[in-house]
């Protein structure tokens, strides 16, 4: 599945791409059966540098509060969130949901349970269903 959707993993090398991260998706706890479905949904994972792209990122979940083992669990259920530019995506969108009030206990849960938020559009997704939501059931 993985050169059906991203031929270009088999450009890649196995001693300096594909083995080390592999290793490192491990050393993150995860499993090796999750490390296929990440590899699996998510092949470009196997080419971004480790210490360029994937542990910042991993940094910065857990300078937001995620655990290892939640930091774990994201990058399982949704490893496209290495894939983010921390500056770019990820930040924007945990400012704008700081700037709702959630306090960073409710941030990090928030990101813990469902990874995929900050990577969804602030522009075209987030705030146009917040002020639905706002409109439709906030209590007058």
């Amino acid at each position: 599945k993985a050169v059906a959707s991203f031929p270009q993993i088999l450009g890649y090398s196995i001693e300096e791409n594909l083995k080390p991260t592999v290793q490192w998706l491990n050393d993150l706890g995860l499993s090796d059966l999750q490390v296929a479905k990440a590899v699996a949904s998510f092949p470009q994972i196997l080419g971004y540098s480790i210490e360029e792209n994937l542990k910042p990122t991993v940094q910065w979940l857990n300078d937001l509060g995620l655990s290892d083992l939640q930091v774990a669990k994201a990058v399982a259920s949704f490893p496209k969130i290495l894939g983010y530019s921390i500056d770019e995506n990820l930040k924007p969108t945990m400012q704008w949901l700081n700037d709702l009030g959630l306090s960073d206990l409710q941030l990090a849960k928030v990101v813990a349970s469902f990874p995929a938020i900050l990577c969804y559009s602030l522009e075209e997704n987030l705030k146009p269903k917040y002020v639905f939501l706002q409109g439709h059931f906030t209590s007058q």
